[in-house]
């Protein structure tokens, strides 16, 4: 079966980008108007986050979402066969932060979100940057969509490290100088062990993790977004947020990155997961403060 889910869809990613493309639009067409997949969640979160905006802007913005959701999915199928010329033609940025942190012999981690497209990042980061990318990925239940996952997720050199089992995934790592990927804005499976943010207008939970192991191993924390310039091309943009995290307090690092996300989402909305369900869990005061 593995074959045969693999030859096929390795066959589509040979399809042209037009073609591709064509695709997505009649895909776009069929999710948004008639299976309205997930609209009341991207509607809903849409009215949190942007209040002030009329129901005509937020559609607006709905709908420049959905066409970089369907793009997305038709951009991953093509990444099956793309080789790393094509890779870095259609991502590309300014890398100079991890030359800088490897020169001083220091790992890092990277902290972005559910933006599109993450796929393209993760084949396209490897081939520009010294570190050794290690990606932290969740684990699909169809054992073969997770085989070819992970086949061509790692083709251009990211190691994966499934979530389920991080901390034991990562200990081979631990002496060698590398950069691990992790989705900051990712929903906590426990609210109650989690730091609460104010986040566009109302408490959210952010995981914990992140911060905490960059600042027990004092391992610096790069910032990151993609930015689409064009269908199908994208610019990735570093910032790097803290060099000596020992140094910080804690909250600091989670609260920075959710002022940072903010700032991304509120100049390009149409790039972030709406159908994410950010706000899925509600404050209890037993979860403790809620930070701004």
């Amino acid at each position: 079966m593995y074959r045969i889910i693999y030859g096929f869809l390795y066959l589509a990613s040979l399809l042209p980008m037009r073609i591709l493309y064509g695709i997505s639009d009649l895909s776009y067409l069929f999710i948004y108007y008639i299976s309205r997949y997930r609209r009341k969640v991207v509607s809903s979160n849409l009215l949190q986050a942007f209040p002030d905006k009329t129901k005509n802007e937020r559609n607006g913005i709905a709908k420049k979402f959905y066409r970089n959701f369907c793009d997305s999915f038709m951009e991953t199928i093509k990444l099956i066969s793309a080789d790393e010329e094509f890779i870095k033609k259609h991502f590309y940025g300014d890398f100079s932060v991890f030359t800088y942190l490897y020169q001083k012999g220091k790992k890092c981690q990277i902290h972005s979100s559910h933006n599109f497209n993450w796929e393209y990042a993760n084949l396209g980061i490897p081939l520009n940057i010294p570190h050794t990318l290690l990606t932290v990925y969740m684990p699909i239940a169809n054992k073969h969509l997770d085989r070819i996952f992970k086949k061509f997720r790692s083709k251009t050199g990211a190691v994966l490290l499934p979530a389920t089992d991080m901390r034991h995934a990562i200990l081979s790592h631990r002496n060698t100088t590398y950069s691990l990927a992790l989705v900051a804005d990712q929903n906590p499976g426990d609210p109650g062990n989690a730091m609460w943010f104010n986040f566009l207008g109302k408490p959210a939970p952010f995981v914990k993790a992140p911060e905490s192991g960059a600042r027990r191993g004092n391992i610096p924390v790069v910032f990151c977004h993609f930015l689409k310039e064009k269908r199908g091309y994208y610019q990735v943009h570093f910032k790097l947020a803290f060099e000596e995290p020992k140094e910080t307090k804690a909250g600091e690092i989670t609260g920075t990155y959710v002022r940072y996300l903010e700032e991304v989402i509120r100049k390009h909305p149409e790039v972030w997961l709406w159908s994410h369900r950010r706000w899925k869990w509600d404050w209890k005061e037993e979860y403790g403060e809620i930070r701004n």
